[in-house]
């Protein structure tokens, strides 16, 4: 059920693997899962996050996969088709607005990482901790800059975009993974050959277990599991709409979850052993701290480190932009589906919008005051936005799929989805009683604590 030929479909598995995985891969892998994991305590939160990825997002993952490729359809459609009559559309249309809002932030910081492939590669960035922090801090309250590389991170999406699922994101994606798969091993092996390594490894492979049952501990790993795997914000579903039906959705979602789950790991060999070479390295330190301030920190001491902090952002670029491509394509395949517009005016539309919204965060850290600390939340509007669409709409959107495949749609139908070709789903009767009672129940429960420590 194609609404448009401006839809587009996969080449190949390969292809949909690694789009699906590039979506999965970016900051949530190489920023915010160190930072997480120096706040979970270490090695006990790499075990719970692990846990949260087998038992809850993979699940889900193959329900918005099967959803998607059910329908063939944006969001929004491909819940009307499966459910009509109903208004579980409304599901849909918060992983559309969950695509937009979250890119309309995510591509300030992805503009930063662009800055620092120049600012670590020339040297720039050197002097103390404090010299660095001072530097990072001017640098985001300049306005005209930081809109304008938001600008440049929005244009590269959409041209991407502009060229459609095969020629544009395909291409792009079987070009970017598996170069930024080599720039992570060349990475992670340079890192754990400094010194303090080894304190770093102990840090990172060791776990204390008196922390694994830490409500914080497992609220911070669902939610970084679903920002890490671009669940709950019609990502999947919308790829997953563009899949053959001759695949296996099985293996499909096996090598992304794979893919990026080693790719989390591989992160956190270069950071933690990175980080504790450097003396008085915080292991909790989090968000731009850690990536924009303490890491140029390492760069600045090692030999030829400019070469190894260029490379580093190099990657961190990288990875962001497979993302913004997935998040920028749930709500231009949403316009496309339901308006029944032409590939390149969607992206353009879409893409403006989207640009607009970023505008705020990418001014509310110093370059316009009132921007930096809301009244009544006290934190900048960047960081408003990052709380509100990852703390807030992804576990929803992951809570209200597991709710409507397991119950509106039914396990039954998602099944015959998933086994299609004579594909049989090893361990049916689990995934049955994860999607319907351990994925909703875990869920609701980590939105509630979430609610509750604010």
């Amino acid at each position: 059920m194609v609404s448009t030929s401006d839809r587009g479909s996969w080449g190949s598995r390969a292809g949909f693997v690694l789009a699906a995985a590039g979506s999965a891969v970016g900051l949530g892998n190489l920023w915010s899962f160190p930072s997480q994991v120096g706040q979970g305590g270490g090695a006990v939160f790499v075990v719970v996050y692990l846990a949260c990825v087998l038992l809850i997002c993979l699940p889900i993952m193959l329900a918005e996969l099967a959803v998607g490729r059910a329908a063939q359809l944006d969001p929004v459609a491909s819940i009307r088709v499966l459910s009509p009559n109903s208004r579980w559309w409304l599901v849909g249309l918060l992983g559309v607005l969950a695509g937009a809002g979250i890119l309309s932030f995510y591509s300030v910081i992805a503009g930063w990482s662009l800055a620092y492939i120049w600012f670590a590669g020339t040297g720039s960035v050197t002097g103390d901790a404090d010299a660095i922090g001072a530097f990072f801090t001017r640098f985001t309250a300049n306005g005209p800059v930081n809109v304008g590389l938001t600008f440049v991170i929005l244009g590269l999406t959409a041209t991407v975009l502009i060229g459609g699922v095969r020629s544009g994101i395909e291409r792009v994606t079987k070009l970017m993974m598996p170069a930024l798969i080599s720039l992570l091993l060349i990475l992670a092996i340079r890192a754990v050959s400094l010194p303090g390594a080894v304190a770093g490894l102990s840090y990172y492979l060791k776990p204390d277990f008196s922390r694994l049952f830490d409500p914080t501990v497992i609220n911070a790993a669902l939610g970084q599991a679903f920002f890490s795997l671009s669940l709950g914000m019609g990502a999947m579903l919308t790829y997953g709409s563009y899949l053959d039906r001759k695949e296996s959705l099985i293996t499909a979602a096996g090598w992304v979850v794979l893919l990026d789950t080693g790719m989390a790991l591989l992160a956190g060999f270069i950071i933690f052993p990175s980080g504790f070479s450097i003396p008085g390295f915080d292991p909790s330190e989090s968000g731009p701290g850690l990536i924009f301030v303490v890491l140029p920190r390492l760069f600045a001491e090692l030999p030829s480190g400019h070469l190894f902090g260029g490379a580093f952002f190099m990657l961190l670029t990288l990875a962001a932009v497979t993302s913004t491509i997935s998040l920028l394509e749930v709500p231009v395949a949403y316009v496309i589906d339901t308006h029944r517009w032409s590939r390149p005016r969607a992206v353009l539309l879409v893409a403006t919008v989207v640009f607009l919204l970023a505008i705020p965060s990418a001014l509310g850290n110093g370059a316009v005051n009132f921007l930096s600390k809301l009244p009544m939340v006290g934190m900048s509007f960047l960081d408003l936005m990052a709380t509100l669409w990852n703390n807030f709409a992804l576990p929803l959107g992951g809570f209200l799929i597991a709710i409507f495949v397991g119950r509106a749609w039914g396990v039954k139908h998602a099944l015959a989805e998933i086994e299609r070709q004579d594909t049989w789903l090893t361990g049916r009767a689990l995934w049955s009683f994860l999607i319907r009672w351990v994925c909703p129940v875990a869920i609701a429960m980590i939105i509630v604590y979430t609610v509750m420590s604010m």
